[in-house]
């Protein structure tokens, strides 16, 4: 019997593995337009693409990133700067594509644009620090999904979000986690919305890899801002030695993150030429093994490993000797 059940398991997944080999033809006739280019994920998987012969619409948010990748590729590749937090540049943007692609519409769009400061200690953050993320992260997302939608319905191509492992368990404050939760749940409801139309939805989780969101001196600026604007009352409560602890991580951050940015891209490769893409694709050892497993812990255990080494604020430490 169990060599009945270890023969269908295999076929199973032999099957599966078939299934999603199979690659779309034409690449060459496809149009891919990506956010966020200027280094990161958009930037490698702009060449990536762009050496499958595809199309690649690139959108930078600086010249020099947009000079840059120039260089790098071939002349079919087209660049534009913009600020997706920017509901006139979207459109502006919307329309540049537009006359490109024309009646052939919009085959790809991979939403990739993203930032991850300010963030951190919620009660040493403010409003203000919430929305600057959300505005990039999550509603330019929607933005400039919206916009470029009808391309895509015409093509009854693909919508390709950059989520995060964050996005499926916080591990931290801010607006970070916040916004990639928001862009599973844009992602799902899309999903089922572009069925019916031929169109199809994906989301990427990666772990953590070495991209500007997870740049350490960003983050040790960011932690060291963030103390700083934080009230008198909120720095007595955490202590010096909680903010000096804090600073140590961030300049800690780059050894957690792997290097190798291509295990994402691949990942948004697959979901834009696979014949049958899959819905999530988890980037990244950390991501498939250890952070989405902690989902189905239970939250006091997932709470223990997530907080486990973090200093104590100075208030709950005088509390507990007295």
């Amino acid at each position: 019997m169990w060599l009945l059940g270890l023969a269908l398991l295999s076929l199973s997944l032999l099957y599966r593995w078939y299934r999603q080999s199979q690659i779309l033809d034409n690449l060459s006739d496809k149009y891919v337009f990506i956010t966020g280019c200027d280094t990161g994920f958009g930037n490698v998987l702009a060449k990536q693409l762009d050496k499958r012969g595809m199309k690649v619409l690139a959108s930078c948010l600086t010249e020099k990133g947009a000079k840059n990748l120039k260089k790098e590729t071939s002349s079919r590749l087209q660049t534009i700067i913009l600020d997706v937090s920017d509901r006139e540049n979207v459109r502006s943007a919307t329309k540049w594509v537009s006359t490109i692609v024309k009646d052939k519409g919009l085959w790809g769009l991979v939403n990739n644009a993203g930032i991850g400061v300010p963030g951190g200690i919620n009660e040493w953050l403010t409003t203000d620090d919430f929305l600057k993320i959300l505005k990039v992260n999550l509603i330019g997302v929607i933005d400039v999904t919206l916009n470029m939608l009808p391309m895509i319905r015409k093509a009854q191509g693909r919508v390709v979000n950059v989520g995060s492992v964050a996005g499926r368990i916080s591990i931290c404050g801010g607006g970070y986690c916040i916004s990639k939760f928001g862009v599973e749940s844009f992602s799902d409801s899309l999903r089922r919305e572009m069925l019916p139309f031929g169109v199809k939805v994906s989301i990427i989780e990666p772990g953590f890899f070495k991209t500007e969101v997870t740049n350490p001196e960003l983050q040790m600026q960011n932690v060291k801002l963030t103390w700083e604007q934080a009230s008198e009352e909120v720095k007595k409560s955490y202590g010096v030695e909680y903010f000096k602890k804090s600073y140590e991580y961030a300049d800690s951050v780059a050894s957690f993150c792997a290097t190798k940015l291509s295990l994402a891209t691949d990942c948004m490769e697959h979901a834009l030429t696979a014949v049958h893409p899959w819905t999530r694709y988890s980037a990244g050892w950390d991501s498939k093994f250890i952070l989405i497993p902690f989902l189905y812990l239970p939250s006091v255990l997932t709470d223990f490993i997530l907080t486990m080494g973090q200093p104590k604020p100075a208030k709950v430490i005088s509390s507990s000797t007295k």
